[in-house]
């Protein structure tokens, strides 16, 4: 199964690219996301759940920190 990591749709209900211009692909296998496949470009990602937005950073001692 794959997911993809933004999910933007535009009014017609096409699949549009997101702003930065980076669309990327992830693997799941069961319920499971490896990390080196979300911390591959970046350090930090923005997770929007609901109307919330949580920052998940990949410190430098290799451990994850989620922040709202």
């Amino acid at each position: 199964m794959s997911a993809a990591s933004e999910d933007n749709i535009d009014a017609a209900g096409k699949q549009t690219e997101p702003a930065s211009g980076a669309a990327k692909t992830l693997i799941m296998r069961g319920n499971r996301l490896d990390s080196r496949d979300l911390f591959a470009a970046e350090r930090e990602i923005i997770i929007t759940h609901g109307e919330e937005h949580y920052r998940l950073r990949l410190t430098s001692q290799n451990k994850l920190i989620l922040t709202k």
